[in-house]
């Protein structure tokens, strides 16, 4: 494939396509509402496709992403990460705005705050519980009493929702025997919670659970109201790794030039260092390590005897790890490479837009995205 951009450049698939018709049948077969995370894309064109296709509202991990999507049109968002007193203000702005905007609380200093400030201004504000279900990062543990004093400061000018988690330890395993017990352990737990909040008499209405991995590996989900997930969309080869795709359907792929050789050590220079990949080396712990990501020709086809595992800001320093070549004859400066990412939600925070490649081999399109919070 000849492309004629200014590089890096962060090209994505039409396959991204059939990453969002896998992920929303499978969990339409399962009964189950779909709200995808779009912190994953950022991108408005993206985002309106898994709408089409059948999600039910967006979870978004930043206000500014709220905001973004709302302008567009989008109006049923929850912010999944637990929110600050600082951040209140621009939640109200979007609550008057008319979004409907769900909260994420984990304390009950933050119940009443949010309550407190409700009261305040005149609204009411929908808000989740973030229930810990894996030990991987925050949340209330579902036996946890803490988990009941949390709703009942949830009132006057709070309302309390429902309760939600994310099970991202799903992301180190990699057998699918493991990953159907997680998926089953994230559901399990977190309908746990939300029956012992109903036993003290709250109404919950949403069970929200959710990561890539375990969505995509659960056997039934029973008790859940919705599910979220991300990453799906492009796939990366951290979840290659995992074992919930294949290399063949990541959907994102950042376009480099080499820009230099260096024969005594056996490097090829390219203009992809860590700013257009991000430090993110996640296939480490994983049974593939490929460094900054899997270095591929122009085509996208693997080219197994070079790794990338140094990186300089805007440098990429590719190993030759082959039976010895002329690599300035293989791969002359100004020759065309594409690195898969390790993960593409970092990846793509490192680029202002996406090339799109249509099908039929035409010019790519240019879609925004945007970042910052």
């Amino acid at each position: 494939m000849s492309l004629n951009l200014e590089t890096p450049a962060l090209l994505l698939h039409a396959r991204m396509q059939q990453n969002i018709a896998r992920m929303q049948q499978r969990l339409s077969a399962l009964g189950v509402a779909f709200r995808p995370h779009v912190k994953t894309s950022k991108c408005l064109e993206v985002a309106r496709r898994q709408l089409a296709a059948g999600a039910q509202g967006i979870t978004v991990s930043t206000l500014k992403e709220a905001e973004q999507f709302f302008e567009a049109g989008i109006s049923d968002i929850l912010y999944a990460v637990a929110i600050v007193p600082n951040k209140l203000d621009h939640a109200l702005r979007l609550l008057r705005a008319d979004l409907r905007l769900t909260l994420l609380v984990e304390s009950v200093a933050m119940a009443e705050h949010v309550a407190r400030h409700g009261v305040q201004n005149g609204v009411c504000y929908d808000v989740l519980i973030e229930v810990d279900t894996d030990g991987h990062r925050s949340g209330i543990a579902p036996a946890d009493p803490l988990l009941l004093d949390v709703a009942a400061n949830l009132r006057g000018g709070a309302r309390f929702k429902g309760v939600m988690t994310h099970a991202g330890s799903s992301y180190d395993l990699r057998t699918p025997e493991a990953l159907a017990a997680m998926a089953e352990q994230e559901r399990s737990r977190c309908v746990d919670a939300a029956e012992r909040l109903r036993a003290a008499g709250h109404a919950c209405e949403v069970v929200s659970v959710g990561s890539t991995p375990t969505a995509l590996s659960a056997v039934h989900l029973e008790g859940v109201t919705e599910v979220r997930a991300g990453v799906y969309v492009f796939f990366d080869l951290v979840m290659a790794g995992v074992g919930v795709c294949r290399v063949g359907d990541i959907a994102l792929s950042v376009l480099c030039t080499v820009i230099g050789h260096r024969p005594d050590q056996g490097w090829i220079i390219t203009d992809a260092g860590w700013m257009a990949m991000s430090r993110d080396r996640g296939t480490q712990k994983q049974a593939r390590d490929y460094g900054y990501g899997m270095v591929c020709d122009a085509d996208c086809n693997a080219i197994a005897e070079l790794a990338f595992d140094q990186a300089n800001q805007e440098h990429g320093v590719l190993q030759w790890t082959g039976a010895e070549i002329d690599l300035a004859a293989r791969y002359p400066v100004g020759s065309s490479l594409r690195i898969v990412p390790n993960h593409a939600c970092a990846t793509g925070a490192q680029h202002p837009f996406y090339y799109v490649l249509p099908q039929d081999g035409g010019a790519p399109r240019k879609w925004q995205r945007f970042s910052g919070w």
